[in-house]
């Protein structure tokens, strides 16, 4: 019952709570990120959502599109801008998605929505994560976030799909705001992302 209906509930009315208390910082990130990044403050792109239904997520854009003499994007290391440092590292980047919980098509907390190219790369076990709708935040981001490898990132997002309760997920917002105070596992060692997912059967 919680999963299928207390759950979607309490994701609009936390998501709209949220996105009036943070509408402020989300209006002067905008400003800042218009003028770091050309006039391109969003970085919206198409995401698997639950049972693979493709979505657009809201993102705020943290790297710029800056690219080299052959016109190939530079590594994203050097794309990312001292603004969109300071987003990703404090976690403001995600603040859009507060707009996607509301239209329905992400929880508050979930697996992260992944690329839509990995989706075929998935076996059976991890294409559980697709199961639930898609989160903000997850089992997966509180315990190590970028920071774990791909296998251990599949094997705590099927644990939550297979453990959805409203106990795990009060854990996992209270985690995630420790996590964010202490900007931990924002990154793979040495990268500013992770490395893409290449398949593991």
């Amino acid at each position: 019952m919680y999963s299928k209906t207390v759950k979607p509930i309490l994701d609009f009315i936390l998501a709209v709570i949220g996105f009036i208390i943070l509408l402020p910082v989300f209006l002067l990130v905008t400003v800042l990120l218009f003028f770091a990044n050309q006039g391109k403050p969003f970085f919206i792109q198409r995401r698997p959502g639950k049972k693979c239904q493709v979505f657009s997520i809201i993102k705020f854009k943290t790297m710029n599109d800056k690219k080299d003499a052959s016109g190939k994007l530079l590594h994203d290391s050097e794309r990312l801008t001292t603004v969109g440092s300071f987003v990703r590292k404090t976690s403001l980047d995600e603040i859009p998605q507060l707009i996607n919980v509301i239209k329905g098509d992400m929880s508050i907390i979930g697996p992260r929505p992944l690329l839509t190219d990995y989706v075929h790369l998935y076996n059976e076990f991890q294409n559980q994560r697709h199961n639930v709708k898609p989160g903000i935040t997850g089992w997966a981001q509180v315990n190590g976030r970028n920071a774990i490898s791909w296998d251990k990132k599949f094997e705590l997002d099927v644990f939550y799909v297979n453990n959805v309760s409203f106990w795990l997920d009060l854990k996992i917002l209270f985690l995630t705001v420790k996590k964010v105070l202490i900007s931990e596992g924002i990154s793979a060692e040495d990268a500013a992302t992770i490395e893409p997912f290449q398949g593991q059967y």
